[in-house]
């Protein structure tokens, strides 16, 4: 079957609502119309096949994944900061619910799954091509270049290009390395590397780094080869980016900014950090005076003044939220739920990992093998010692959930002779 044929069985099939999702992200809200649509789907079959959950392994996996999470935002909420905004977001949360259930029954049949990865690789794909015209021309379907970083798709006021390319790119790489073995994977690696080292996200680096690590280990086969994969790989990642240094007066600057790191001063380790060292230090403080449940689920920027200093850079300036509100959230998924939840929030994130982890070993290896690619992008994507976009908020909590929704139904698909039987 070739590519054209299964793209478009992609858009006519139960998987379009699905790849929406991601597919309308750039386009402020308009992904919601995908959860919509799922949302309808869900019910719909729920409706018509009242015990539809019970047979299903994914969906029951993906409800008890879903509780964790909206339990430790609903008891956050009864003495929130801003109990308006938290209870609106508890709210807000449970359209994850049907949302889930509708990805893990249209992702059942592994031929659909198969269809869904060569779908989701063409879209990170285009975005990666148009991020490229950028970088070349300046303009991309999203328009000029932004003065600091390129943004691709997504437009200049909005800086989540390399995040996304960062957590979606195993997308690509597993259907080049499918396709073309190591040499498809390696093309892929550097087509991807610089969108993702020009959109200037230093945590998307990272994520990005992390996720090629996983697929060279995967690929490689014994430690010896996959120690040369990463000296090449080194060698690949130095040279782009003494490339970038010397061509991109963006880039240029946001590498003078990292290198402040080692001036060893807190200052610089602050500066170089765009100010992560102030928000996490004032996240602690927030922590420590609410431990048991947060101040609330995306309360962060409404406590943040009372706990920062009265200098701070957040506070006094019209960066993040606003002057006089401070930082937006803890730019750490840890932080952010020990502020926003408290401990037990803490431990029903906990609970959700550990549960998660269990059934991907219970799965087998077969199953893993076929969910390896959303299995990557979603533990990148939760790397914990990372800075963080926020996992609560209503964009980035949608693109989580979505991906955690994902990765349940891929652990579960099934051949398509189970359902023709």
């Amino acid at each position: 079957m070739n590519l054209a044929v299964r793209l478009k069985q992609a858009l006519r099939s139960p998987l379009l609502p699905v790849w929406l999702v991601p597919a309308l992200l750039p386009i402020g809200r308009s992904s919601e119309l995908g959860t919509l649509l799922c949302t309808i789907g869900a019910v719909l079959l729920l409706a018509r096949v009242p015990r539809a959950l019970a047979g299903h392994p994914g969906a029951r996996l993906m409800l008890w994944l879903f509780a964790a999470y909206f339990a430790a935002a609903l008891v956050s909420a009864f003495d929130a900061v801003a109990p308006g905004k938290t209870w609106g977001t508890v709210a807000a949360i449970l359209r994850f619910a049907p949302l889930g259930v509708y990805i893990c029954f249209a992702v059942r049949r592994r031929s659909r799954w198969q269809v869904l990865q060569l779908a989701m690789a063409a879209l990170v794909a285009f975005w990666t091509l148009d991020a490229w015209v950028q970088m070349l021309t300046g303009w991309s379907l999203g328009g000029h270049a932004g003065p600091e970083r390129i943004t691709g798709i997504f437009g200049a006021g909005d800086m989540k290009l390399g995040p996304v390319l960062a957590s979606l790119s195993p997308f690509v790489l597993a259907e080049a390395q499918r396709r073309w073995g190591w040499r498809g994977l390696g093309l892929a690696v550097v087509f991807v590397l610089g969108p993702i080292l020009m959109a200037g996200s230093r945590a998307a680096w990272l994520t990005y780094a992390l996720a090629v690590v996983m697929f060279a280990w995967r690929a490689a086969g014994s430690i010896r080869r996959f120690a040369l994969w990463a000296v090449l790989a080194l060698l690949v990642a130095g040279t782009g980016g003494a490339l970038a240094w010397k061509t991109s007066p963006r880039f240029e600057a946001r590498m003078q900014r990292t290198l402040l790191v080692f001036a060893g001063s807190e200052q610089a380790i602050n500066t170089a950090s765009s100010g992560r060292l102030d928000i996490w230090s004032t996240a602690w403080r927030m922590f420590k005076a609410h431990p048991i449940n947060g101040v609330g689920v995306r309360s962060f920027r409404y406590a943040y003044p009372h706990y920062a200093p009265s200098n701070d850079h957040f506070v006094v300036s019209e960066e993040s939220c606003g002057k006089g509100q401070g930082a937006c959230h803890a730019h750490q998924l840890v932080l952010e739920v020990a502020t926003g939840s408290g401990v037990l929030g803490l431990l029903m994130w906990l609970a959700g990992a550990v549960l998660a982890l269990r059934c991907w070993r219970q799965v087998g290896p077969m199953a893993r093998a076929q969910a390896f690619p959303a299995t990557v992008a979603l533990a990148v994507t939760v790397f914990p010692l990372n800075t963080h976009l926020a996992f609560y908020s209503a964009w980035w909590g949608l693109l989580f959930w979505w991906l955690l929704s994902l990765w349940c139904a891929a652990l579960t698909v099934q051949p398509d002779e189970a359902f023709d039987a």
